[in-house]
């Protein structure tokens, strides 16, 4: 029989919680509240998010920032020097020119707004963040995997010990089998291209055709080089295993910026992509086979 399982919708996508027990109303409860709590923080699609105000402050400001700020502000910071400032939570803006805003209206504006330079647009103590002018924060590369670790220490609170945790393709699993997790292919989303076997531990995934729309140019999607505001077009999917689902969400963008060598260097993770060309690398560690 499958484990037993609770669903629920956060952050604007759905949610599986699987366990070996069914899960206490009270414990479900209060990972429904530690979601909405985040999203009430870091949305950039609600105008009553602290996000919102960040970017509505037309001439900056100081804003403390609750304690999940720290370990994600600085990882992005890493990986804005490690990608040569392609990688940036400053895309907000850029992101909603290119028609992915609040209103999900998937129309291009007239004019593409560049990506601030984070050391020009904000400072980041460790506490509080300081603005220049408006920003418009976007959290999306790292910031849903941050959440699957937060509710997993939730659950962990509770003394729930076993669980895969499933937020629409991020994976968080700690449980006593293995689970074995097929590669959608980009470019079908009815085939895979391999299966992994994760053991324990995150996987995430991230796709160019997941998040994509027509424009009068050609078709767009969501993951931006911040340094150039467009599209980025090398690499169209990629997936990534590591200890935390914060890490591997963020190494899973970080795979379309930068060359999977460089950021070994810096991150322990393991990795699967697949370019444009429909070729595919694999690191030597990555757990799992790919097709023929």
């Amino acid at each position: 029989m499958p484990p037993p399982s609770a669903t629920f919708d956060a952050i604007g996508t759905r949610w599986q919680v699987d366990t070996a027990d069914d899960l206490d109303p009270a414990v479900l409860e209060a990972v429904v509240a530690r979601t909405a709590g985040y999203d009430l923080i870091w949305s950039r699609f609600r105008d009553d998010s602290l996000v919102h105000r960040i970017g509505a402050s037309r001439h900056g400001g100081a804003f403390p920032l609750p304690a999940e700020a720290g370990p994600l502000l600085a990882l992005y910071r890493d990986l804005y020097e490690c990608t040569d400032g392609a990688m940036s939570p400053l895309v907000g803006q850029t992101l909603a020119d290119w028609g992915y805003d609040s209103a999900y209206s998937l129309r291009r504006a007239r004019f593409i707004s560049p990506v601030p330079r984070w050391e020009d647009a904000i400072a980041w103590d460790g506490t509080t963040l300081t603005t220049a002018g408006p920003v418009v924060l976007d959290i999306g590369a790292a910031g849903k995997g941050q959440l699957v670790d937060l509710v997993a220490a939730v659950l962990e609170e509770h003394g729930v010990t076993g669980y895969t945790i499933d937020a629409s393709g991020d994976i968080l699993h700690h449980a006593a089998s293995a689970l074995s997790v097929a590669l959608e292919h980009p470019r079908d989303s009815t085939k895979a291209i391999g299966v992994a076997t994760l053991a324990s531990g995150a996987l995430c995934a991230s796709a160019s055709n997941r998040r994509s729309w027509p424009t009068a140019g050609g078709t767009v999607h969501h993951i931006l080089d911040a340094t150039t505001g467009a599209p980025t077009t090398a690499v169209i999917a990629t997936w990534a295993t590591a200890a935390t689902t914060m890490v591997a969400d963020a190494m899973a963008t970080a795979l379309f910026f930068a060359d999977p060598d460089r950021l070994a260097g810096s991150f322990e993770f393991e990795w699967a992509l697949m370019r444009a060309d429909g070729s595919v690398r694999v690191s030597t560690g990555f757990d799992g086979r790919m097709f023929p």
